[in-house]
């Protein structure tokens, strides 16, 4: 933590005090709610603000603020910060640590019981969610892998570039375990957040080959190639689509 008036490099946690409503028609009133949150210099004048659990971590999606918001609105909270957030923190990434540790040595089942125990601290950690799927998916266990697609479909957080390389794991994993239709809606959802991203057509298209539909296969191979002229696969899936007359 800096003093306020010299923020270089911040990494903290700040209270903000937020007007909620409280109760319905007549009943309604308004109430000071002290909220409290995880904050990261991301820029010079560009701060991201993720809200604390229950358990003193950050959670959920982030906002991004500038600078003089948050001297404005926030303050600063140095002893929560080093107290119980930090800890907590680095307790957290040893869990996930060590569930990483388990799933590369092929313990699948050692794996998702600590992936779980990150998700217990953090229901909304993209980590520990895209772990204990990737668990499922390697044991077949489809449904129970559905039911955590489902939750990582409505994570934004999930789709953020800091968190590309579980993501497209994740997709591989949806396609070969014949989740075809989650596999469409999770790369589609990424392509709603970065519409520009070549490689998400290109698996969107795999996806919809897989599915049979080779209309939107071309469709997303054509997009792909707009924004890469020279992407190799992608030339390649249309000259084997053109070859078996499909689409």
């Amino acid at each position: 933590m800096t003093d306020s008036n010299t923020i270089h490099d911040l990494t903290g946690v700040f209270s903000c005090q937020k007007v909620a409503k409280v109760g319905t028609g007549t009943t309604t009133r308004r109430v000071a709610q002290i909220g409290y949150y995880f904050v990261e210099q991301i820029e010079s004048d560009l701060f991201e603000v993720r809200p604390l659990n229950n358990e003193f971590v950050p959670t959920g999606n982030s906002e991004k603020i500038a600078r003089d918001q948050l001297l404005t609105d926030y303050t600063p909270e140095p002893e929560m910060y080093h107290k119980q957030v930090l800890p907590n923190m680095k307790n957290l990434q040893k869990t996930l640590a060590r569930a990483d540790r388990h799933r590369k040595q092929g313990n699948s089942f050692s794996a998702e019981m600590e992936y779980t125990s990150a998700v217990k601290v953090d229901e909304l950690n993209v980590r520990g969610n895209f772990g204990v799927g990737l668990c499922f998916m390697e044991r077949g266990e489809t449904e129970r892998a559905n039911d955590v697609f489902a939750r990582l479909i409505s994570m934004d957080a999930a789709f953020e570039a800091k968190h590309k390389h579980l993501f497209n794991d994740f997709g591989i994993n949806l396609r070969k375990s014949k989740m075809i239709p989650q596999a469409i809606e999770y790369y589609s959802k990424a392509l709603s957040l970065s519409p520009d991203d070549e490689n998400l057509h290109y698996n969107l298209a795999r996806a919809y080959f897989e599915a049979e539909n080779y209309a939107k296969t071309r469709k997303e191979l054509s997009t792909c190639l707009e924004l890469n002229a020279d992407f190799a696969e992608a030339k390649k899936f249309v000259a084997y689509l053109d070859k078996k007359k499909l689409g």
